[in-house]
């Protein structure tokens, strides 16, 4: 049965709002268990979709799994044997976890057979990067119709620079390189938060990872890994995203249990369009105070402006004076939003040219990396289809600060990255209510 949000705009949002665990953090952490036959547990788990695919995914291997969504959301993860065969397939498209998977399967059975990957409409993300990561430290890999299958009795360590500092390839070969025969050097790494979290989760594990200048991460591999407990640190992307809801209708919220280091990026940029926050002992307060005027975002890898704080953040450039630009140097159509929030009156132009002062490797391309918006302007209700997760949390917003009654359809994009995004609005004072259909 789809639902539907439906949404009436016009008051600000007040109040204060807990932030759940990391959702980018806390499926690859899931997946990291697989790297010992001894439990994992893991606490402040988000109750999300993707958590759910995890877990069904991982239990087809045959992981033990136990989670206790009541008792501080508490997840063990225990996988004495895993399957073999290939029971992967029914997972394709559906995100893109299976590909980190391969380090742990091929250390476990020495074969992984990996469907095509899935995930938000953003652009195509391929595997080339992860392929020739394994293919250095020894993997056979063929591609075949609708699956990868990687092959490799004992992974070693190697050299590998990066093409570019994907958060996802780096992930997966730190999970190769722990179990691998001898040193595995990564450069060019990403080096975002998340990362930092998983490899502070594999070194209690037994892990040995080292992190030195230049993006480069130096991983000694271990003969066996243990068990290990870990807490979820906050979800950085899911405060950005009330903190820009907040500011965008003029409102006025205190979001709880986030760190201002792993925001402070974000911060500069709100601080000069003119948004106002206030470091906290126990979070971060953010609220509207005056005129917004308008400014230049880019997005880039960590420590740069996040490409998933992009979106919620352009609402606010849409209600500052003046023309802002956005350059997205990260993901090819992270643009797809702006479709719906024309339909409800935004002023916005997008180019294919990169309005910016970044290196961007879309330079060449011939698709619309780069926007400008006009502000202010006010917003009319409308029905929409909601294309990805964080189009999804924009369009809910937009309409709540439009004038009159929304529908917003697709809300199971939502329940993916947001716990409970319903009900933390309507307690922050928003007329949100949810229609089965």
């Amino acid at each position: 049965m789809s639902k539907t949000y439906i949404v009436t705009g016009g008051a600000p949002l007040r109040g204060e709002v807990t932030v759940g665990g990391s959702k980018n953090t806390i499926t690859k952490m899931m997946v990291a268990s697989l790297l010992t036959q001894e439990p994992v547990i893991l606490t402040n788990v988000p109750k999300v979709g993707e958590v759910d695919l995890t877990i069904e995914l991982l239990s087809a291997l045959g992981t033990q799994i136990n989670w206790n969504k009541i008792n501080g959301s508490v997840i063990s993860l225990t996988s004495p044997e895993l399957q073999k065969d290939n029971v992967l397939a029914s997972f394709s498209g559906r995100n893109r976890i299976p590909i980190m998977l391969v380090g742990p399967l091929l250390h476990r059975n020495g074969i992984a057979e990996i469907p095509i990957a899935g995930g938000d409409k953003i652009g195509p993300r391929p595997i080339d990067f992860h392929i020739a990561g394994y293919r250095a430290m020894g993997a056979e890999v063929e591609e075949k119709g609708d699956s990868t299958i990687f092959r490799a009795k004992k992974l070693t360590g190697t050299s590998i620079t990066l093409p570019y500092p994907s958060v996802m390839t780096t992930e997966s070969l730190l999970l190769a390189a722990v179990l691998a025969e001898g040193k595995t050097v990564i450069k060019n790494a990403a080096v975002e938060p998340e990362i930092i979290e998983l490899i502070d989760l594999l070194q209690k594990m037994g892990a040995i990872i080292f992190h030195e200048p230049e993006r480069t991460f130096v991983v000694e591999g271990v003969k066996s890994l243990t068990g290990a407990e870990h807490s979820l640190a906050p979800d950085r992307i899911e405060a950005a995203s009330f903190a820009s809801a907040a500011i965008a209708t003029k409102g006025s919220v205190l979001v709880r249990g986030i760190n201002q280091q792993d925001m402070r990026t974000f911060l500069n940029v709100l601080r000069k369009v003119g948004g106002a926050f206030e470091v906290q002992k126990d979070g971060i307060l953010f609220y509207h105070n005056g005129n917004l005027h308008c400014t230049t975002v880019e997005t880039g890898t960590h420590p740069g402006f996040m490409t998933d704080w992009q979106p919620p953040f352009s609402l606010i450039l849409t209600q500052a004076e003046g023309m802002s630009v956005i350059h997205e140097t990260v993901h090819e159509k992270r643009f797809g939003y702006f479709e719906g929030l024309k339909k409800m009156g935004a002023n916005v132009t997008l180019f294919n040219d990169c309005l910016g002062g970044y290196e961007c490797r879309f330079r060449e391309m011939t698709f619309s990396h780069s926007a400008v918006i006009g502000g202010p302007t006010s917003f009319k209700a409308a029905d929409l289809e909601i294309p990805d997760l964080r189009a999804g949390f924009v369009y809910v917003i937009a309409a709540l600060m439009a004038d009159g009654t929304s529908k917003i359809s697709g809300i199971e994009h939502l329940d993916r990255g947001y716990e409970s995004l319903a009900e933390k609005l309507s307690a922050l004072g928003a007329q949100i209510s949810v229609e089965e259909n």
